[in-house]
């Protein structure tokens, strides 16, 4: 999530836990610890794939932070008025530090929770990156906190309402899959990968990527919808290029961060065929935000790149996207459909589902 949400809520987490012993320093030290695990976006770890697959990586562990919480705990118990329990102080500082990567977790590129341990991110999407209304429920509650000083009641009444929001998205989505699994079963792809994940900045609109093989398919469904949900199919390219990237350590790296959520191509950059890896997972089609150097061909042979780079997105959504959006979003099921957002050579077919641009 951005630094605000994180921020908001550390803040009210401090406030709930230690706003009758400390006020309001403990939503100024809870906003504190909240932004920390972040800090790692200022390490640069050599390239544009290790800078992207290594964030939220040691900063967000459950095991560092809980063992940061504790030393602090422990100085803080003996070494800071008021003295106070080392359980509360515990509490305080290692409940402010993990529920930041918690949240993380609950977005689509999710979270390392069990670093140092080789296992891929957790991932539960239910909320996009920035989230106006979840954020809101939480700064309103430390505003009324602060005016107030009420610091408990009100950080409470945030991390309430914050949380009731991240249910009704859990249900959301909930209904979503549900509405899209006979979609998928009359496809054949009830046992393909995917995800679904919310569109930016709400919880209404979902969007749903099922891949398979040479090809992979995506879908717009709003909990307002009506009809059953439309499927367009795109390619992916697959064959014989993940093997030339998985052969490179940057394309094995990516391929573990990303998992079956790749697109392969092909590109002339600087004179030079180049082979590229789009992650599928963030953006629409035709502006994933997330496409990166693998490979370069040389007299026929592929090199691996020595550093990879990342591509600049072609294009973002204008603001007559953003509007189809929200009509989409409120279930106007013409306003929009995604191969009305790419361009014509990157579309393979629709399927019997198929969505017609507007």
């Amino acid at each position: 999530m951005d630094s605000i949400t994180q921020a908001a809520l550390g803040a009210a987490v401090g406030g709930a836990v230690m706003g009758r012993r400390l006020g309001r320093k403990a939503v100024l030290i809870g906003a504190l610890l909240g932004t920390l695990p972040d800090l790692d976006v200022a390490l640069d770890y050599g390239d544009a794939i290790a800078n992207v697959t290594e964030h939220r990586g040691f900063s967000h562990s459950l095991f560092v932070l809980t063992g940061l919480g504790t030393l602090l705990a422990l100085v803080c118990r003996y070494f800071v008025r008021p003295r106070l329990s080392l359980a509360r102080w515990w509490c305080f500082f290692t409940l402010a530090l993990v529920t930041h990567p918690m949240l993380d977790a609950l977005t689509t590129y999710g979270t390392q929770l069990l670093w140092p341990l080789d296992v891929v991110p957790a991932a539960w999407p239910i909320v996009f990156i920035i989230d106006p209304l979840y954020t809101l429920a939480l700064l309103g509650g430390l505003v009324a906190a602060c005016v107030s000083r009420r610091v408990v009641h009100y950080c409470a009444l945030g991390l309430l309402f914050s949380s009731f929001y991240l249910l009704m998205a859990a249900g959301m989505k909930g209904v979503v899959e549900a509405r899209l699994a006979p979609v998928l079963e009359a496809q054949e792809l009830s046992q393909a990968p995917r995800i679904v994940q919310p569109t930016p900045f709400n919880i209404l609109l979902w969007r749903a990527t099922v891949v398979e093989n040479e090809r992979y398919v995506e879908s717009l469904v709003s909990v307002f919808d009506n009809e059953a949900p439309r499927l367009e199919t795109f390619q992916r390219e697959q064959q014989p290029l993940e093997k030339i990237a998985l052969a490179t350590a940057k394309g094995e790296r990516l391929a573990w961060f990303s998992g079956m959520f790749l697109r392969y191509d092909i590109e002339s950059i600087d004179s030079m065929e180049t082979l590229t890896a789009t992650d599928l997972r963030l953006g629409f089609p035709g502006f994933h935000p997330f496409t990166f150097t693998l490979a370069t061909r040389e007299n026929g042979e592929w090199q691996a790149v020595a550093a990879s780079e990342q591509r600049p997105s072609q294009r973002g959504l204008s603001r007559e996207a953003l509007g189809q959006l929200v009509r989409r979003a409120l279930g106007d099921e013409n306003a929009l459909c995604a191969s009305a957002l790419i361009t014509p050579e990157w579309r393979v077919a629709n399927t019997r589902y198929g969505c017609q641009a507007p």
